[in-house]
């Protein structure tokens, strides 16, 4: 199934726009995934860097109280940093501590992934191709041939205050719901995300 979703979001002219339109129609079924295993097994096993930010960003949208109208960027996954809540289906009464968990873990996998389609190789790793991954894959020959570096919006442009502030903001609104200290996998997952 990886496979054939990586696939699908090539075959386009543009994978933007392909992974955009196969999350659209992914993403209720990732909402009715009763486990989180489930979920992160789905999720960490995606071959296409490009589809698993589209899935997360349509999640973490869906998590906000008031969507941001920001196109993908650090500066949106920041805006979800702040802004965001899990709102999964559990099969069982997990403990609020536990979705916290799974929300952090979701904004590191937002983040890496979103990386990768700037910056890092396109899935499979034997596939020559490096860089560019929202561009068509003869566009991205012709690219990696120039040497062109990929594109940054002026939303990617964050400071170390704008992440410190948010980090803050995070730790303030977890603190109302789970008290402190907070449970050591959170701890972990805090200094990994920052």
């Amino acid at each position: 199934l990886q496979r054939m979703l990586s696939i699908a979001v090539e075959v386009d002219r543009s994978p933007n726009c392909s992974s955009c339109k196969i999350a659209d129609v992914i993403f209720p079924f990732i909402l009715n995934i009763p486990l989180r295993s489930q979920r992160e097994a789905f999720l960490n096993t995606m071959e296409s860097h490009l589809l698993r930010c589209k899935l997360l960003e349509l999640l973490f949208q869906h998590s906000c109280d008031v969507p941001t109208t920001l196109p993908l960027s650090l500066a949106k996954i920041l805006y979800f940093l702040s802004h965001s809540s899990v709102l999964l289906q559990y099969e069982d009464e997990t403990a609020t501590w536990q979705r916290w968990d799974e929300m952090l873990q979701y904004l590191s996998l937002l983040l890496m992934s979103y990386q990768n389609p700037l910056v890092c190789c396109l899935s499979p790793p034997t596939f020559p191709l490096a860089e560019h991954l929202r561009s068509s894959l003869n566009d991205r020959m012709d690219l990696i041939i120039q040497k062109a570096k990929p594109k940054l919006q002026d939303s990617d442009d964050i400071s170390h205050l704008d992440v410190q502030l948010n980090v803050e903001d995070l730790i303030s609104r977890m603190q109302q719901a789970l008290g402190h200290p907070f449970p050591w996998q959170i701890m972990e997952k805090l200094c990994m995300l920052r």
